[in-house]
């Protein structure tokens, strides 16, 4: 929901620092084999109740995860990276939740509602992307992207805040994530919503 205005904070930074990480010999999927293994090592810290570490990961993750992006479009995109990227990206969101469940069994069914609703959320995302694709190429709001991209109540930037609000806060793990999985299963009607006006 805020990612795009979020976008006009963050992408002249990430420019920047992209154009010079372009001329080295760090590629765009480097960075993004890079921002999964941050992915897993906040969920190890998740594992270890060192939270403050876990957030430190995933704030990391989450920069690696804009350069990558930014880094192809300067040495030209390409499909395998696109891919790539969205199989990272959902490592990241699932390791999260998952290694939350392991450390309580009062975070069990909560997790799994969580995973439960990013998997229907990506279903949605993704079905929408390859039926539009075959219609027409749209960079829309998002930039250029590998897939087009259906803006939705639940994007990156409010992952980003209810992961690091599980590590502030993780004896309110429960709640935040059967809040969250409340508010991806509101984007998944949002996203069917748009395709039955879209894709009659």
């Amino acid at each position: 929901m805020f990612d795009v205005a979020l976008r006009r904070f963050v992408d002249p930074a990430l420019i920047r620092v992209a154009g010079w990480m372009a001329n080295t010999r760090m590629s765009a999927n480097m960075l993004t084999i890079s921002g999964a293994g941050l992915a897993l090592g906040a969920a190890f810290f998740v594992t270890q109740s060192n939270f403050i570490a876990a957030l430190g990961f995933i704030l990391l993750n989450r920069i690696v995860d804009g350069l990558d992006g930014a880094v192809a479009r300067i040495n030209g995109p390409t499909e395998l990276g696109g891919y790539l990227d969205t199989i990272c990206d959902y490592i990241f969101y699932i390791s999260i939740p998952v290694a939350f469940g392991f450390i309580d069994p009062v975070n069990h069914i909560p997790a799994l509602l969580l995973v439960a609703s990013f998997t229907l959320t990506a279903v949605s995302f993704l079905a929408f992307a390859a039926i539009a694709a075959r219609r027409a190429r749209d960079e829309g709001a998002h930039g250029p992207k590998a897939f087009l991209y259906s803006t939705g109540l639940m994007e990156g930037g409010e992952t980003i805040a209810f992961f690091a609000l599980f590590c502030l806060f993780p004896s309110f793990f429960p709640t935040l994530a059967i809040i969250f999985a409340a508010l991806c299963l509101l984007t998944v009607v949002q996203r069917f919503i748009l395709a039955a006006k879209s894709f009659r």
